[in-house]
């Protein structure tokens, strides 16, 4: 748990990690390695990343070559990789684990109260129910994780923050390294039994454990830059391949330097009543005549509407009676924001409909997020706090707490009137996202827990090989912006941008950008500098006819692996 306690006692995290086989051997030569991978928040699963869209990771880092029918002059240059995903500490399967409330009905009876209140902006009074509810929240959370289950043991809270996780990383990596050389072993005994005795023993040099000397291959997105952007710093002479993609400035992330996160926000709304208007009305439901001004002033006209009176849905054959408010549409908002493929959609569908008066469909959405919560007999039995009473992976809001708060201290100590004036900043940057931002930081108010290890900075290295930033020209919370920043902190670092709107990569498909990506893992060869990758795919519109025209078979397969990891993408509930 504390690297640095010198004793070598105390407790252990024991790490949750799952692993897709490389499509060769360990032993292979063409085993290219680990890719470790993070899927952002924080408190994202990387175990459940896996999990999800693993073959998706796996075949853009791979060769184009299938293993078994690659010929002979590419198969000694083709590389083919494992795909690990864990959980860092605090997060859904690693333990010890923990939680903010005695039993996950306590947790969802505080979640429907909170959603009840509405978000942040939504009334005069709302600023007062998140501070206070804040407070309520972080105050005893905070001081259940900075107490220790014993005398001389360390506080879980202490120990949850970024850095000591990219020291994990680290060990994870050694780790693979030895057991990579076990394997090697293992094999050449086995084929110095069944063939001629191999005096090079080439097997057991290509898989030897390069003891304290083991590199990082990595792919992390939004928050996963800033756990590879801090691993990056630390370990600056342990990088193999890094790619960093949906780029968040470390300075602000740490300590609140530097401008919003939001501030190209509202360009992504813009692009939605462009994309509204191309399309049409047989396309796009809310096409209004007049173009994406018009678009754009009957959504407004439609949020001020619903601020003042929010509409009732009577209940249906699959839910009860609904009331939708000017807070939900802003969740549906966000969505679109951080997802125009899936949101773009959506948002025009429910916003037509609201507009008609009435909410079905937006109502049928709050009841699918809701989940059911009665304890469990064993809960019952165990009684409050006990880890019968807790699930993995319904923890991820308070993981991502626990963590940003222990990361970001400046958060803790901010009183209500210098809050007010980052609201206020952030409201000015973005008037779609502003207030979502600011309900974001004012999670951590109440919070009272240090971290034991942690970086003052800067965040910046010459590492071993350089990095690879990828950046959508319009994100809503990582913006273009903090990829030059962190990009320029990294000698030889190249950054790639893809021209599309949304939240990573995962936004839209682009085969341009991922045969870039594939090509870094593969040679370690780097994109040229400034390079703008075109989207395959648009929100609302689609994809061109000429898209798929003249593509080979195997940009066929990467391009229907992007497509099906973008729509496998859970709905964003983590900030980054």
């Amino acid at each position: 748990m504390d690297y640095n306690r010198s004793d070598g006692q105390g407790r252990r995290f024991a790490i949750a990690i799952t692993r897709l086989p490389a499509k060769v051997s360990v032993t292979d030569p063409r085993y290219g390695g680990a890719v470790l991978t993070n899927p952002g928040g924080p408190g994202g699963s990387g175990v459940a990343q896996v999990l999800v869209s693993g073959k998706s990771l796996q075949t853009t880092v791979d060769s184009e070559n299938d293993p078994g029918s690659a010929d002979a002059a590419s198969a000694s240059r083709d590389k083919y990789f494992d795909i690990i995903g864990f959980d860092p500490r605090g997060v859904n399967n690693t333990t010890p684990g923990f939680s903010c409330f005695p039993h996950l009905f306590a947790q969802r009876n505080w979640e429907l109260q909170v959603a009840a209140e509405g978000t942040l902006g939504s009334a005069q009074n709302a600023f007062w129910h998140h501070w206070t509810r804040s407070t309520a929240l972080n105050t005893g959370c905070s001081a259940n994780l900075s107490t220790p289950p014993k005398d001389g043991e360390e506080a879980l809270g202490e120990h949850l923050n970024t850095p000591p996780v990219a020291r994990d990383m680290l060990e994870i990596v050694e780790r693979h390294g030895e057991w990579r050389a076990k394997q090697g072993l293992l094999e050449q005994r086995q084929q110095d039994r069944t063939h001629d005795y191999d005096p090079a023993q080439s097997i057991v040099a290509r898989t030897r454990w390069q003891r304290g000397q083991e590199k990082l291959l990595y792919w992390g997105r939004s928050y996963g830059t800033i756990l590879g952007s801090t691993f990056a710093t630390m370990f600056p002479d342990r990088i193999h391949r890094a790619v960093l993609d949906a780029v968040v400035d470390a300075d602000k992330y740490y300590f609140g330097e530097g401008p919003n996160a939001v501030e190209d926000a509202d360009a992504i709304f813009d692009q939605f009543t462009r994309y509204c208007d191309a399309a049409g009305a047989d396309v796009c439901p809310f096409y209004m005549q007049g173009g994406p001004a018009a678009i754009k002033e009957a959504y407004l006209a439609l949020e001020d509407a619903l601020y003042n009176r929010s509409i009732p849905v009577p209940a249906s054959a699959t839910r009860g009676p609904e009331v939708v408010t000017w807070s939900d549409l802003k969740i549906i908002m966000r969505i679109a924001l951080y997802q125009p493929m899936y949101g773009f959609p959506q948002l025009a569908e429910m916003a037509t409909e609201l507009s008609q008066g009435t909410g079905s469909v937006l109502a049928d959405f709050k009841v699918g997020g809701r989940s059911p919560s009665c304890p469990s007999d064993q809960c019952l039995q165990a009684g409050p706090w006990s880890a019968e009473c807790q699930m993995s992976g319904h923890n991820e809001a308070y993981s991502s707490t626990a963590i940003l708060c222990a990361d970001a201290e400046y958060l803790q100590d901010a009183d209500e009137e210098e809050f007010r004036r980052t609201w206020a900043s952030l409201q000015e940057d973005s008037v779609m996202l502003g207030d979502y931002w600011a309900s974001l930081l004012m999670s951590c108010v109440g919070w009272k827990l240090k971290p034991k290890w942690k970086l003052t900075g800067p965040f910046a290295a010459n590492t071993s090989h350089p990095l690879l930033f990828v950046s959508n020209t319009l994100d809503p919370v990582t913006p273009l912006r903090s990829a030059r920043k962190m990009s320029q902190n990294f000698p030889g670092s190249v950054l790639l941008q893809q021209d599309s709107e949304g939240h990573s990569t995962l936004a839209a498909p682009s085969l341009c950008v991922h045969k870039k990506i594939r090509q870094y893992f593969q040679t370690g060869e780097l994109p040229p500098s400034g390079l703008l990758c075109k989207a395959d795919v648009k929100p609302i519109l689609g994809a061109s006819p000429s898209t798929q025209e003249g593509m080979s078979v195997r940009d066929q397969k990467l391009y229907e692996a992007l497509v099906e990891e973008s729509q496998r993408l859970a709905i964003a509930r983590l900030p980054l």
